[in-house]
């Protein structure tokens, strides 16, 4: 019975926390804001960013009321699995915590993000608008890579290389923050 509570409530929380950082990422790249996916993730979190925009001004491309209204929605999964299973709160874990959350769902929604632009790209012609919307997402990334490891007979490796380099810093992240306690 627990494990359906902790299921939902991970479930939960990092949807709220991918959309929300899905925005930051968004105005990060200077996306399309007239996409039907951007139109979305703006209106979802537009009723929470709006009042933190008054008070905590941006830095720079930086959307700073995006950022810690993420890490907000993180320390409030780790405050609600730590009253859930321990009945009380410890601060210093809720920070550590939120911190690991935050990078957690990070890695999950890039890994998410490039597999779909992947898996697109082999059926789509170009016109989708998602598909245009995931390549001002990725390109960023994967640009630097062709220009290291350039398409070969067609085959564009830079999606292997970006996805197993997140791999290995999702895995040193987790080592890193398994080794202070």
């Amino acid at each position: 019975m627990n494990e359906a509570f902790f299921f939902l409530i991970d479930t939960v929380f990092s949807l709220i926390l991918m959309v929300v950082m899905l925005r930051l990422w968004l105005q990060l790249v200077r996306a399309d804001f007239y996409n039907p996916l951007s139109q979305f993730v703006v209106k979802a979190t537009n009723p929470l960013i709006i009042p933190l925009r008054r008070v905590i001004p941006s830095i720079g491309p930086l959307d700073t009321a995006s950022l810690l209204l993420a890490l907000l929605v993180a320390a409030a999964k780790v405050v609600t699995i730590q009253l859930l299973l321990a009945g009380q709160v410890n601060i210093g874990a809720t920070a550590l915590g939120a911190v690991v959350v935050f990078f957690k769902e990070a890695f999950s929604l890039l890994f998410w993000v490039i597999v779909i632009r992947a898996i697109l790209s082999w059926f789509s012609q170009g016109r989708n608008p998602m598909e245009h919307l995931l390549h001002q997402l990725t390109e960023p990334l994967l640009s630097p890579i062709r220009k290291v490891i350039p398409p070969m007979g067609g085959l564009d490796l830079s999606v292997l290389v970006l996805l197993v380099g997140l791999q290995f810093l999702q895995i040193l992240v987790q080592s890193l923050v398994s080794g202070l306690f």
